[in-house]
């Protein structure tokens, strides 16, 4: 058994984090002296090794302790999930590293690079593969020519800020051949597309007409049920719950997105919308 002391030099966390994990019932300590001191076994140094993989991600505490102590999750699913993720920025890391050393060598270069130039142009094949006739006519009138679009898709999702955004779809999906993979699988026809959105955009009215109704009564948890099996089907992926909860926090915080929803669905309703999210996804 150990003190919260010897947790703490041992771990790195703060006495006051651990106090403070017990408070809300996240890492409660095994044992408690007389004296009124914590004690915590091995067993409580495995659970909180496993807060600090979720923290890693900024996880919301809450959704930490929900997620430890629900024995319908699978936690091993969960941390190798994470495992992937680290694994990705650990790459990252060293990729800005060895750009930091070849600045410090005299070499005036930053990598931002998240797909590589073959990988990209296989993203691009995976797109242009699942157009239409009528898509690719669309994209013809707007670049002059189907080679046109390669050069300016090429050179667009070279730069810095396509390669961040490149990141972020990568942690939606988990790695890079996941989403590879729902890139290509994606539905081909532009019609079949277009029924998606359609269908989920009624569902944002569906749930833009029931605001003011508790976000967790049963008809608004259906709705949001119906978005993410659709959102499912469109991003050809198991899980959209990372994905969702980004999305309702934008609705949230982000004011022209908000203001958009708003102009279309009426006011208030991103900020419903994506209070409805949040509390299906983190029951």
């Amino acid at each position: 058994m150990r003190t919260v002391k010897e947790v703490s030099e041992l771990t790195g966390i703060s006495v006051r984090t651990l106090h403070y994990y017990d408070e809300i019932g996240l890492l409660k300590p095994t044992a408690t002296t007389e004296a009124g001191y914590r004690l915590y076994d091995d067993k409580a140094l495995q659970r909180l090794q496993q807060i600090l993989f979720f923290r890693e991600f900024d996880m919301p505490l809450k959704d930490i302790g929900t997620i430890m102590d629900n024995p319908g999750l699978d936690r091993n699913q969960i941390l190798e999930g994470q495992r992937k993720m680290l694994i990705l920025k650990k790459e990252r890391l060293e990729r800005m590293i060895n750009s930091i050393n070849d600045i410090l060598k005299g070499e005036d270069k930053m990598d931002f690079e998240v797909f590589s130039k073959d990988e990209i142009e296989a993203l691009y094949q995976s797109i242009t593969e699942n157009m239409s006739e009528g898509h690719k006519e669309i994209f013809i009138e707007h670049y002059g020519s189907m080679v046109e679009f390669h050069d300016e898709f090429v050179k667009g999702a070279a730069s810095e800020q396509v390669q961040r955004n490149f990141q972020k779809v990568v942690e939606w999906y988990g790695d890079k051949e996941s989403m590879m993979k729902a890139v290509k699988e994606q539905p081909k026809d532009v019609e079949i597309m277009t029924a998606y959105q359609r269908r989920l955009g009624k569902v944002q009215q569906k749930l833009a007409d029931k605001k003011g109704t508790d976000v967790n009564s049963f008809e608004v948890r259906e709705l949001v049920g119906e978005y993410d099996f659709v959102s499912k089907q469109l991003y050809q992926k198991k899980d959209v719950s990372k994905l969702m909860l980004e999305l309702a926090q934008c609705y949230k915080t982000d004011a022209k997105v908000r203001e958009g929803m708003d102009s279309v669905y009426g006011k208030g309703a991103a900020q419903y919308i994506g209070e409805a999210m949040e509390a299906f996804y983190h029951r």
